[in-house]
């Protein structure tokens, strides 16, 4: 047997138990805690571990720790795995997008950029405890990808930017500090100023991408693509 092929039907397997289908459908657009899984799917700690286990071994899922609060982990789904395999999602309403992150000055204004783009909608972007900049190498980036920040400033969130459809945290410390509701999603990006390199700023817009055409195949009525 083809090993491809052999991978391929570990795949399937895994996803033919319903709790296991329904994690990585939640994962496809948030990743979440532990703790959050075993809540939404009322699922024992024992017996999420024993799932979380079986998606990791067919390269489904990857656990990491928090950029934030070291002592938590979020568990992420490696999307290009599911590049062939169809995924129902929760559907969600189309609508005005707010990304949060903890200094506005790169993640969360790529994401917004890329949704506007994306979706031809309106998004805003706002952070915990913003710069004073927009990092100049998230303006590059953008600007590589043909998207604008040169106008870009760094606002703080205020409660009234969250009078919208759709929140989305992209940063650990943002997303514990606001310890935010559930129907809030969370994408653990990596801060691309940490390593401030061309790579990694061209790397975290990519993601943001993926992330964004994701969750757009998740929402009701068109959208660009």
């Amino acid at each position: 047997m083809d090993p491809a092929t052999e991978a391929r039907a570990a795949l399937h397997a895994a996803l033919g138990e319903p709790a296991r289908l329904a994690i990585v459908e939640e994962l496809a657009i948030s990743d979440r805690a532990p703790s959050v899984l075993s809540a939404r799917f009322g699922l024992p700690g024992n017996l999420l571990a024993h799932h979380l286990d079986v998606l990791e071994r067919v390269g489904l899922i990857e656990r990491h720790v928090s950029a934030g609060d070291r002592r938590r982990r979020y568990v992420r789904l490696r999307r290009h795995v599911l590049r062939d395999t169809a995924l129902g999602t929760t559907r969600r309403r189309a609508g005005r997008a707010l990304f949060v992150c903890t200094q506005n000055s790169a993640r969360s204004q790529l994401a917004a950029a890329l949704w506007r783009e994306r979706t031809g909608g309106p998004a805003s972007s706002a952070g915990t405890h913003p710069a004073r900049r927009v990092h100049p190498g998230a303006v590059a980036a953008a600007r590589r990808a043909g998207l604008d920040l040169s106008g870009a400033h760094p606002r703080v969130l205020e409660p009234d930017d969250l009078d919208v459809d759709l929140v989305v945290t992209v940063c650990d410390r943002a997303h514990e500090e606001l310890d935010p509701p559930e129907a809030w999603l969370h994408w653990s990006v990596p801060d691309p100023v940490e390593a401030g390199t061309r790579h990694a700023f061209d790397a975290t817009l990519a993601e943001l991408d993926d992330r964004v055409r994701g969750l757009i195949t998740s929402l009701d009525g068109p959208a660009a693509m």
